[in-house]
């Protein structure tokens, strides 16, 4: 995509004026943000994973099915990315954030009302699209919660991914798979029910935050260009994080329950994942705040990388409990990296923009990685492989985010 094409977004420094709740209680605003992406990007992207072994043995399919809806969902997360960058010059990002917000918990509910595959096909994809919206227009808001104080700006978008994202993995490790124990497989459809119903609960502090965060009408100017070029390697290096990442959350109950793991085990692990996902922005916020460059993107995929493939390499429950808390602490920090180094590499009036972009490219890569991965699944009769094969690509992408400079 040109960059001619991407629209510009309105300058956060103008958004001071329009934050009174954020300037006096920036960190209760920060947490409605959160809330928002335990939804739109929590619950819409990754409870999917847990609910899979028993929709897979309930409707009889195969992995590269299985994995095709959370292909479908990213699909949808590329045309609600292009769509906020299009949007974004002449709606708030307060205001798309909150439609999406709403419009994600609808296409969640829907998701348990039939078990057809153009059904959950059609709902997947629009649960991405709604949730890209307010994924991509969350670290926009969160990056102007503390203009004048770069070791909290780091710190607030670190919360709002890690946190957000964490929350959601532990609330739906904690009942999930249990649930699904006690009423058998055919209980997945009460599965979104359940989900929806914790967003609705979410909803009003997120709605009232991005009301603390509405912004003045956007600028109509001409756009300008974003350094395409420059910003290569954390572009590449992002790529490689959608291809990889994605395979793990997929597929890691599946392949538990291939192993014969219990409902106790496989609910533990995601526990214990979703805390530690909760508690990584305390260890990377010393690396955010000190770096400007691809360091901490590659280190992150590295992390990711050996998460992805432990449970193959240690084989047992307690390689897996490793594989968990490595992954955990590292995965949700990719969009904190990419963000914080926007913030510290770009014009204010790029930075939702640059997010958008990044956005855009994520979600192009996560397109490939469930089918793919499902399909290697079949033809070697066991997802393992592919837990492999994601942690290489995550390899690749670490390497590529080590050249990028600070500009």
């Amino acid at each position: 995509m040109s960059p001619k094409c991407l629209a510009r977004p309105p300058n956060p420094l103008h958004l001071r004026g329009a934050m009174r709740g954020a300037q006096t209680r920036p960190w209760l605003v920060l947490t409605g943000l959160a809330l928002g992406v335990t939804v739109t990007n929590g619950f819409a992207r990754f409870a999917y994973g847990l609910l899979l072994p028993a929709m897979k043995s309930d409707l009889d399919w195969n992995y590269a099915q299985a994995g095709w809806l959370n292909t479908a969902n990213a699909i949808g997360y590329i045309v609600g990315a292009i769509l906020t960058m299009s949007l974004i010059r002449y709606v708030s990002p307060s205001r798309l954030f909150a439609f999406g917000l709403v419009t994600t918990t609808v296409a969640l509910l829907a998701t348990g009302f039939d078990a057809a595959l153009w059904w959950q096909t059609i709902w997947r994809i629009l649960a991405g699209l709604f949730g890209a919206m307010s994924f991509a227009t969350a670290g926009a808001l969160a990056a102007g919660l503390f203009p004048d104080d770069p070791r909290r700006n780091a710190l607030a978008i670190a919360i709002l991914f890690g946190t957000g994202g964490g929350l959601a993995i532990v609330l739906a490790g904690a009942t999930l798979p249990l649930m699904l124990e006690a009423y058998g497989e055919s209980a997945w459809t009460f599965g979104w029910v359940l989900i929806s119903a914790m967003s609705v609960c979410f909803m009003p502090l997120s709605l009232w935050a991005a009301w603390q965060l509405r912004a003045p009408p956007p600028s109509q100017s001409a756009p300008a260009k974003l350094p395409i070029r420059a910003i290569l390697p954390v572009m590449a290096g992002y790529a490689g994080f959608g291809l990889g990442y994605i395979v793990y959350l997929t597929f890691l109950s599946a392949w538990m329950t291939e192993q014969n793991a219990t409902a106790g085990f496989i609910a533990a692990v995601w526990v214990l994942m979703g805390i530690c996902i909760c508690f990584s922005p305390l260890l990377w916020r010393p690396v955010f705040a000190r770096s400007s460059t691809g360091l901490p993107l590659a280190l992150i995929l590295t992390g990711i990388a050996v998460g992805s493939a432990l449970p193959i390499v240690i084989s047992g429950g307690v390689g897996l409990l490793i594989s968990a808390a490595i992954f955990g602490f590292c995965v949700f920090m990719s969009p904190s990296a990419v963000t914080n180094f926007a913030r510290k590499n770009l014009p204010p009036e790029s930075w939702a923009r640059a997010i958008g972009l990044f956005t855009v490219v994520f979600a192009v890569a996560q397109t490939l990685g469930p089918f793919g991965a499902g399909f290697i699944g079949d033809v070697y009769g066991s997802i393992g492989i592919s837990l492999i094969v994601a942690a290489g690509l995550l390899l690749m992408g670490a390497i590529c985010a080590l050249f990028q400079k600070q500009l």
